[in-house]
């Protein structure tokens, strides 16, 4: 493991707890009204778009005229889109600084271009890295290995000398066969603990 000089992050449920259930909760009555309404209106393929490029205006517009009934409650998703962000995952935000006396860090995250800059504004973290690629600006994203190409062409990285860390297991899988260590974050993965078994702090 001693060749890995450099570490890339997602963000999204590695370092920074979103879900739009935190805002859509106090919006209806029941939770099982909550659920369909994310797993039929506004989902997680709709939300993808925007990651890939899409504008908010344009999503919004889409779901509204297909789904007139829930119109308002369509438009709350990135009118109060921050209320998604409950704050960093802290034991996991606590060793960038650990790791930055020893590696690159670069973040690699499936995100909109519009709401990204509200999170870059809100946690000071973002600081510490060398070089963000994100998803909606470059209308290119994970697990397409063309975004893994362009973050190591753009930052003169090698696969083999990188680590990648993120909670999306077809991301992971994608990462892997472009020859990326890699460390799949799920609910219960102590992140300081797989980077001590790989040796790496």
């Amino acid at each position: 493991m001693n060749n890995i000089n450099t570490i890339i992050f997602d963000f999204g449920g590695v370092l920074i707890d979103w879900n739009p259930r935190y805002m859509y909760q106090d919006e209806f009555e029941e939770i099982s009204e909550m659920e369909y309404f994310l797993s039929s209106v506004c989902t997680e393929d709709w939300n993808l778009q925007q990651d890939k490029g899409r504008s908010l205006a344009e999503a919004t517009r889409i779901l509204q005229d297909k789904f007139p009934e829930h119109s308002v409650k369509i438009k709350l998703f990135y009118d109060q889109w921050e209320k998604m962000i409950k704050g960093c995952i802290a034991q996991n935000v606590t060793i960038l600084k650990i790791l930055k006396e020893k590696y690159k860090l670069y973040g690699l995250t499936n995100w909109s271009a519009e709401t990204f800059p509200i999170v870059f504004n809100r946690f000071s973290f973002f600081k510490l890295f060398d070089g963000i690629v994100i998803s909606g600006e470059e209308k290119l994203i994970k697990p397409d290995k063309k975004i893994f190409e362009l973050i190591l062409d753009r930052y003169h990285l090698e696969a083999k000398n990188s680590l990648f860390i993120d909670d999306n297991v077809g991301n992971i899988k994608a990462a892997k066969e472009m020859g990326f260590e890699t460390i799949h974050v799920q609910e219960k993965t102590n992140l300081r603990y797989e980077l001590q078994a790989l040796g790496l702090i």
